[in-house]
């Protein structure tokens, strides 16, 4: 039996694959809503999805392209205090990172904010903000007295 697969099935794969099962399994898969049985009308269904879903993610890429090209072309500053020899006191989060970002008009996750480095002295400090698969914008971050 050729089923479509609706969700991803652990060893048989993932969600839109078409497989060949035995009859019993087929039939199991098909009564707990995680496949469907192969039919010409199945396979143009699972095409649209996968047409929709291919423009989706083209779309969602050009946004972060987008996302990126502003990113990189602005600048945070933070207000440390700093004690002997202008050693900052405590470190810049991404917490604060994403917070800062957002008074300015941006809404990105703290999670997507990855700190190479720990932003903790005084000056320009590259970020790197994770936008898509493949896609990185490098935020500057400047601590000031």
């Amino acid at each position: 039996m050729r089923v479509i697969l609706l969700e991803d099935v652990k060893k048989q794969g993932k969600k839109g694959d078409i497989k060949t099962v035995k009859d019993g399994y087929g039939m199991y898969l098909i009564n707990n809503h995680l496949a469907i049985k192969e039919t010409e009308g199945s396979i143009d269904v699972l095409k649209k999805q996968n047409k929709e879903k291919a423009e989706k993610e083209a779309k969602k890429l050009e946004e972060a392209k987008i996302l990126k090209e502003k990113l990189e072309k602005i600048k945070l500053t933070f207000k440390v205090k700093t004690g002997q020899n202008d050693q900052v006191f405590g470190t810049i989060s991404t917490k604060q990172i994403a917070n800062k970002l957002k008074d300015e008009g941006f809404n990105i996750d703290k999670k997507k904010i990855v700190l190479d480095v720990a932003v903790n002295t005084l000056g320009i400090t590259n970020v790197k903000v994770l936008l898509h698969k493949g896609i990185t914008a490098n935020l500057k971050i400047e601590l000031q007295k």
